[in-house]
């Protein structure tokens, strides 16, 4: 038999309910799910998908304070002033980057 550990980890019940059963419906036990994934974790040298925070969605200007609302008015008027204008599409660009729209 292969040397072996235990791993315990505490998680939502109703959450291990809903994942024992499709684990089940896949013929794959809880252990050999776990098993895959150390395994996906080694092979790719970190998680097996992408763990980020959700994008930030853009602020409204009526949910500005009138300082953000300056700020952001005076980020604008220095890029005309250094002669650094932008395309709509190269906007479309770095709102779909950084906001995911």
């Amino acid at each position: 038999m292969a040397n072996t550990s235990a791993v315990y980890a505490r998680i939502d019940t109703q959450l291990k309910k809903n994942a024992e059963e499709i684990l089940s419906q896949l013929g794959i036990t809880p252990s050999s799910a776990i098993q895959m994934l150390y395994s996906q974790i080694v092979l790719s040298r970190g998680l097996p998908f992408e763990a980020r925070l959700p994008a930030r969605k853009p602020v409204a200007i009526g949910g500005m304070t009138r300082e953000q609302l300056d700020a952001e008015l005076q980020k604008g008027l220095d890029s005309m002033k250094n002669e650094r204008l932008y395309s709509p599409d190269e906007i479309d660009a770095m709102f779909a980057e950084e906001f995911g729209i």
